[in-house]
């Protein structure tokens, strides 16, 4: 099972440090034999919002500084202190790449500069806009064969598989039967790791009750965290009388 567990745009070192500790808790102890579920960072990388336009959109001449700086660090602590199993690349371009397809993201900064071993997942159509929008592949088989080459290992998509083709694609000799069982290997890693392949009886993650889904203390919970956590990030027509408290708060260390 993975879980998307919130989008990571980047932006701020308080999103990622709170990415982490919802991997973490999410996931289970990093010394358990079994993970508790695969969450899901989402979307690497470079998207903003999302973009109305990010079936077609193409990002050229990021400033490498933004790069590093805003859009990554939240994945990257994703990665080395998380530990999290999964990743979902993003819809658009990124330097003429979808980066579903986008070697430089995908191999070159998340597994060989980060460490990252586990799956890497489409946006859900992504690989389809690879010949339907994006127009950089001609047609479903050239287009999971970029996918998988690129290092994306499951496509999350609702109807006509392109992945599907990649029996036809190893026929054509696009893509080799060896590049494919890189993917499927870390796959099954990942099924393994969630116990799927051993008795229930001896993983303890199914024997969380449904009673402990959506339960009162847990909305208590959610809701004393939400009180707790506000922000006013602007005071419209002075509605908040706060004009003596924050002139005290210039006094304050």
């Amino acid at each position: 099972m993975g879980t998307w567990t919130g989008n990571l745009w980047g932006r701020s070192l308080l999103n990622f440090r709170m990415g982490v500790s919802v991997v973490k808790g999410l996931q289970g102890p990093a010394d358990a034999k079994y993970r508790k579920l695969l969450a899901c960072a989402k979307h690497f990388a470079v998207h903003s919002g999302p973009e109305w336009s990010r079936h077609q959109l193409n990002v050229n001449n990021l400033n490498p500084r933004d790069l590093y700086e805003t859009y990554l660090p939240a994945f990257k602590a994703l990665v080395q202190e998380a530990d999290v199993r999964e990743v979902m690349c993003a819809y658009q371009r990124l330097d003429d790449e979808p980066c579903c397809g986008n070697s430089r993201l995908l191999q070159q900064i998340l597994r060989e500069d980060w460490g990252y071993k586990y799956i890497v997942v489409s946006d859900c159509g992504a690989v389809t806009d690879f010949f339907t929008s994006h127009k950089v592949s001609s047609d479903a088989e050239h287009a999971a064969t970029k996918a998988v080459l690129a290092g994306t290992d499951v496509e999350c998509v609702w109807q006509n598989y392109p992945f599907k083709t990649l029996p036809e694609a190893v026929s054509k000799g696009l893509i080799k039967e060896a590049d494919i069982n890189k993917s499927l290997l870390r796959v099954l890693k990942g099924r393994f790791d969630l116990g799927e392949m051993d008795d229930n009886a001896i993983v303890p993650w199914t024997k969380i009750p449904t009673s402990v889904l959506n339960n009162e203390a847990h909305r208590k919970m959610a809701l004393d965290m939400a009180h707790e956590t506000m922000i006013l990030l602007q005071n419209k027509s002075n509605m908040l009388p706060l004009n003596n408290l924050l002139k005290d708060c210039r006094h304050w260390p």
